[in-house]
């Protein structure tokens, strides 16, 4: 859109008079900023060329107490050729995470943080009253830009349940037509067509419909987590989830690939709307990455609008009990193992190497208000030593997955490899701790709504902008009424909150499940555009896209502070807003910063009088 002559721009019906170019020069970035990244010409999966790949390192590496240590050589892998890749200590973790326990229930703190969230409601509220139509004026004031033409990412959704439920009936219904003689099952050894599974059921495909398909939550998934999890069969078969929406099945993901590719062109005509795409990885067995990246590489599942983001579901003893695995230590192997070697040698795993270009972070997914048997301390045991059947508790998990992470982001980050980010549901349902875990291993987290039972650390949440993946319409059916939802209070408050879909198939009717998200919201809660807008731009800021993208559609200073930070032509947010957010959470850090200064200084005052050195001017 920028033009580099205009006097002889296309957008202009007459030459322009040499006198007026240079301030045309200058007012033409103004009113049109490019907001589009440019595309790149070649497939990202084409390369596989084992030529045009980094070279082998010739490291080698090995777990040690549930974190893999990376050595310069592959023999002999001691002390005396380990990397320094530091990260975090379990002793220093847990210590961290009990002076947070103990901080979240200490009286006068609780009281400390209430007050001070009460009075960023209240002092939201007057900024409301004060400057609502300053901030209206400023966007109407801004050409060609408002709610439906910019930037929103869809920050929690996952990939097998991306699309609608008659979208799904669709494409079920073409590929019966489509692909008629296609094995697509074995059963007791012997190959099934998609018409022979179905007749087995008593089903043609004009049987089928959306209520046939029963894959919308209702009444009956209230606190009941097993029966939504149900709801992922269609008609109740888990044949037909293994068949349509599975990487890893007989036809090796085929019509899930074909189902996600269509996805994935809405959003590309739609233009405005992006996805961070969940995609599991269990850590049953060593070749899940490989089988994996090899779907995506082969059926060419990729696009502009779309980043990946892998969920590891917590179901370690699910595993245990059927004997897949002998302890702790081996799902973290075969989770992790494989993406060390593709970074120390990409050769080794070449699709693996193309796959993780897009991969942005990991995801800790399960029920979280499943009882845990088990207090993550000093006297737990070590990854290799957990061979019960008790699953262990979410802060060892997660603490497991980070410090492997940080291993394996410093060797990237060696290599000129992008690095991941941990990004786990948490807070939806469950102990109040898993939020302490979030708290102080998370970049962003998902659903976030015991906070509002947590003062203290909604208020830290808040001083340290960790982002919030909301999804209203998903709580509403399975943990919290609509009408209760913090969601609004979160962001009069300035936490950095985004909407999302979570899973459309269950949740959404529409063919943009993203816009009925924000379409609801702003009815229930009456969100002027503004607070839209604002919604918009936290999502494109806690999302996984690379700087340059988030340069083109946030503007270049995106990453600074205050209202330099936000271009109004491209996200629509006024900059009295951006200033208003910049200048409040700054005060609140002066505030504590001021608190500990005092409290440092009158401790000083202390020691010098109770010292037996000579006062000041004494000698």
């Amino acid at each position: 859109l920028m033009c580099r002559d205009i006097s002889f721009c296309p957008y202009h019906s007459a030459l322009m008079p040499p006198h007026l170019t240079q301030l045309a020069l200058w007012a033409w970035p103004v009113r049109y900023a490019p907001v589009h990244p440019p595309v790149s010409e070649t497939h990202p999966y084409e390369n596989l060329d084992p030529k045009s790949m980094p070279p082998d390192t010739g490291y080698g590496c090995k777990m040690v107490d549930g974190v893999i240590h990376v050595y310069t050589k592959k023999s002999p892998m001691d002390k005396s050729t380990e990397l320094d890749l530091p990260y975090p200590d379990l002793n220093e973790y847990i210590a961290d995470m009990n002076v947070m326990m103990a901080l979240i229930i200490n009286g006068p703190v609780k009281s400390f943080c209430y007050r001070r969230l009460q009075y960023l409601s209240s002092k939201f509220q007057m900024h409301i009253l004060l400057n609502e139509m300053k901030e209206l004026a400023a966007q109407k004031k801004v050409p060609h830009r408002d709610f439906y033409n910019i930037r929103k990412v869809d920050t929690h959704i996952h990939a097998s349940s991306c699309m609608n439920q008659k979208h799904l009936l669709r494409f079920i219904k073409r590929a019966m037509k489509k692909y008629p003689g296609e094995i697509v099952h074995i059963e007791r050894g012997r190959g099934q067509t998609l018409i022979e599974v179905f007749e087995s059921m008593n089903l043609t495909a004009y049987d089928l419909s959306v209520d046939t398909l029963d894959m919308h939550a209702d009444r009956n998934t209230f606190h009941r987590f097993d029966k939504f999890n149900a709801k992922y069969n269609p008609i109740g078969e888990s044949i037909l989830r293994e068949i349509f929406i599975k990487t890893d099945n007989h036809i090796e993901g085929k019509y899930f690939a074909h189902i996600i590719k269509e996805v994935m062109y809405d959003l590309e005509e739609s233009k405005y709307q992006n996805s961070e795409l969940r995609l599991s990885i269990y850590g049953r067995s060593r070749d899940e990455w490989d089988k994996l990246a090899r779907w995506a590489v082969k059926h060419r599942v990729y696009s502009d609008n779309v980043r990946w983001l892998i969920q590891v579901p917590r179901l370690y003893d699910v595993y245990q009990t059927k004997k897949q695995l002998a302890n702790f230590q081996e799902m973290l192997e075969n989770i992790f193992m494989p993406l060390f070697e593709a970074t120390m040698n990409p050769c080794s795993h070449p699709e693996l190497h193309l796959f993780l270009e897009h991969v942005v972070g990991f995801d800790s997914v399960d029920d979280e208000s499943k009882p845990e048997h088990h207090i993550f301390n000093l006297d737990s045991p070590l990854p290799a030593n957990w061979t019960e059947e008790d699953n262990p508790p979410y802060s060892y998990y997660l603490y497991y997955t980070y410090a492997n992470m940080t291993v394996l982001n410093h060797l990237r980050r060696r290599r000129g490899f992008h690095t991941f980010v941990l990004r786990p549901h948490c807070g939806e349902a469950g102990p109040i701790h898993h939020l302490v875990s979030g708290f102080m291993l998370s970049e962003n987290i998902s659903h976030g709504l015991l906070l509002r039972k947590a003062p203290v650390l909604q208020y830290l949440y808040y001083l340290a902008q960790i982002g919030i993946a909301m999804s209203p319409l998903s709580n509403n059916s399975l943990f919290l009424s609509y009408h209760r939802n913090p969601l609004p209070e979160y962001l009069s408050r300035g936490l950095m909150v985004s909407l999302s879909t979570d899973d459309p198939l269950q949740f959404h009717f529409t063919k943009e499940p993203l816009m009925e998200e924000y379409s609801i919201a702003a009815q229930v809660w009456k969100l002027s555009s503004c607070d839209m807008c604002e919604l918009a731009r936290n999502s494109v800021l806690m999302s996984g896209f690379s700087h340059k993208v988030k340069s083109y559609w946030l503007g270049p200073n995106y990453s600074k502070e205050g209202p330099v930070s936000n271009d109004i032509r491209r996200t629509n947010v006024p900059d009295i807003r951006v200033a208003y957010r910049s200048e409040t959470l700054s005060e609140e850090l002066n505030l504590i910063i001021q608190a500990v200064r005092t409290e440092e200084l009158d401790t000083i005052d202390e020691e010098d009088s109770l010292s037996m050195a000579p006062l000041p001017g004494q000698h």
